[in-house]
């Protein structure tokens, strides 16, 4: 059975409120897929900020606490989806991408893991441990750009772009709250580990469905 990570972004699953309408669409593409075993990793969003925030407010200044704090958010949002999808959904939220677990569900959930490392890390961990070659990262934006949308009006989105090239645009450090379609600590792995990533707007659902087809779909692929 063929094995795809998606690394389904927090702001897609609270972008403010839970967003329920958003999860019942999903779980319809998602239990559509008979033949394949799904590995989804679970952002925080607005959980995370929300809570992150009210620490800062109350005096939290810095790391492991607020990095715990985004970790835990994860969890949540993971055991959220793990329901939607039961009974074909693994018994547990799995937190440790590198566990090797025996299961005969074909949907497994998987939170954030440890403190300074983003969720795409963890995507990229679970996918070399459960045998994918791709990763679909399931996001607020269409595509990756050249520069930042939100301050460039004349960023140009771009199709298909290498590791190394994309790399030239995300830098080197990870810094936890940072807004790119692929973190630069997570892209290095996937890079080496010779891991495919596939950036799209999750909020259209039907072109992640045509994605899943085999169809044209808007998005970029990361090589």
């Amino acid at each position: 059975m063929k094995t795809t990570v998606i690394s389904l972004g927090g702001s897609l699953i609270v972008p403010g409120e839970v967003d329920v309408k958003f999860l019942a669409e999903f779980r319809k593409v998602i239990l559509g897929r008979k033949n394949e075993r799904l590995i989804i990793v679970c952002g925080g969003g607005k959980t995370c900020r929300h809570y992150q925030n009210a620490a800062r407010l109350l005096g939290a200044k810095s790391s492991p606490g607020l990095d715990l704090i985004g970790v835990a958010s994860t969890g949540l949002n993971a055991e959220l989806v793990r329901v939607i999808f039961m009974p074909h959904s693994h018994e547990r939220v799995i937190h440790n991408p590198t566990e090797k677990i025996r299961t005969g569900k074909r949907i497994i959930i998987c939170s954030g893991w440890k403190p300074g490392f983003s969720t795409d890390v963890d995507a990229v961990l679970a996918a070399r441990n459960f045998g994918a070659g791709r990763i679909i990262n399931l996001t607020n934006v269409d595509h990756v750009y050249d520069r930042d949308p939100a301050k460039h009006r004349d960023a140009k989105p771009i199709e298909k772009i290498s590791w190394n090239n994309f790399l030239k645009i995300a830098g080197k450090k990870f810094m936890p709250g940072m807004h790119l379609p692929f973190d630069p600590v997570a892209s290095r792995l996937a890079k080496k580990h010779r891991i495919g990533v596939v950036v799209m707007n999750g909020r259209k659902l039907g072109n992640f469905k045509k994605f899943l087809a085999g169809k044209k779909f808007v998005g970029t692929v990361i090589y």
